[in-house]
Order: structure tokens, then C-alpha cells, then sequence
């Protein structure tokens, strides 16, 4: 894999909002990548990426829907549901997907949904390292009982690859012409 397309575990951002959302979290990962569209809003940069989801995680989110309804937990539909084109419009408390949009911000945008079992936030950061701008997409989540410590244990992998995929997927389609082009 080319040094472009290297996505890699990391620390949440330093300063960033989803960092200062860690405190009593039994849970948390940041992956990291290069940014393709480094000129591009954070929201903006998460609804190209959303809106080129593998149908592997659209299948899995089906199977997770089916199995949590059994235990009496949301369905949350997937990622890229209802999302518009671009990031015109959007506010804080509104849905991108099936998360709420809980800070809003031209570097970092933090997305969050909450169950009775646990509540999740997601963050994808931008940032300059090194001279090179790179992307963060990390996740919090306070769990509140032994249902959401299961889910976890079951969820996480999944999670990671997803995670994973979506980054190094947002990289590729960058090259590709497919995401969403720097704003004048």
C-alpha cells in the first residue's frame, strides 16, 4: 500500500472536541490518514465519504438493525441515509445519517447517537502534522450497562475495519475525481 493510502491507529487529536468527550469513556479509537481534500470542510469531507459506503458495511448494518430490534435497541438505519450532497444547511442537532450532528466546525466535525445501552460520538478531524494535512475519524463511547459492554465486544471489530475502510476508501476516491472538489 502506497504511504498515501496508509491508514493507521492513533491517538485521539490533541484539542480536539472528541478528545475533551473522553473522560469516563470505556471506549475510544482514532484511525488516521492522509487527507485527500485537505481544503474541504470536515462535514463535507464525511458526506463524500459516507456517500461511498461498501456494501459489505450496508449489509452489516441490516444484520445489525435485524439483531438489536430482538433486544429492544434502535435501529439506526445506515450511514448515509437522508444525507444531502453537500454540507449547505446543516446545523447543530441535525442528522447526517443516524447520527446528530453535535459540534460543528470547518476542521472537526463531531456526530453522536445514544441508546439505553450506550452512547456513541464520532469525530473526523482535520489537521496539519508534519506539513502534511491529515484526516482523524475517531469514536468515544460511554457504555451503561452489561447490554452495551456485549454490543462492544461484538461491534468493535467490525467497527475498526469499517473505520479503516472508510479512510483508505476516501483516499482512492480522491484520486479518482469521486469526492467533493476544494471550495474557492
Amino acid at each position: 500500500m502506497s504511504p498515501a493510502r496508509t491508514v493507521r491507529a492513533t491517538a485521539l487529536p490533541q484539542g480536539s472536541v472528541i478528545a475533551s468527550r473522553l473522560p469516563g469513556a470505556q471506549f475510544a479509537d482514532c484511525f488516521e490518514a492522509a487527507d485527500p481534500t485537505p481544503d474541504s470542510s470536515a462535514l463535507q469531507t464525511w458526506l463524500d465519504m459516507v456517500k461511498q459506503t461498501p456494501g459489505w458495511t450496508r449489509a452489516l448494518m441490516v444484520l445489525r438493525n435485524r439483531l438489536v430490534h430482538m433486544v429492544g435497541l434502535k435501529a439506526v438505519g445506515q450511514l448515509h441515509d437522508g444525507t444531502r450532497q453537500t454540507e449547505a444547511g446543516y446545523r447543530v442537532g441535525d442528522l447526517v445519517g443516524f447520527f446528530e450532528i453535535r459540534h460543528l466546525g470547518e476542521r472537526e466535525v463531531v456526530m453522536g447517537v445514544d441508546d439505553r445501552h450506550l452512547n456513541v460520538q464520532v469525530s473526523l478531524h482535520k489537521r496539519m502534522q508534519d506539513g502534511q494535512a491529515v484526516l482523524a475519524l475517531s469514536s468515544v463511547v460511554h457504555i451503561h450497562n452489561a447490554l452495551g459492554h456485549t454490543y462492544m465486544a461484538v461491534i468493535a471489530p467490525f467497527h475498526r475495519r469499517i473505520v479503516r475502510t472508510l479512510l483508505a476508501r476516501a483516499q482512492g476516491l480522491a484520486s479518482a475525481g469521486t469526492l467533493a472538489q476544494p471550495r474557492a
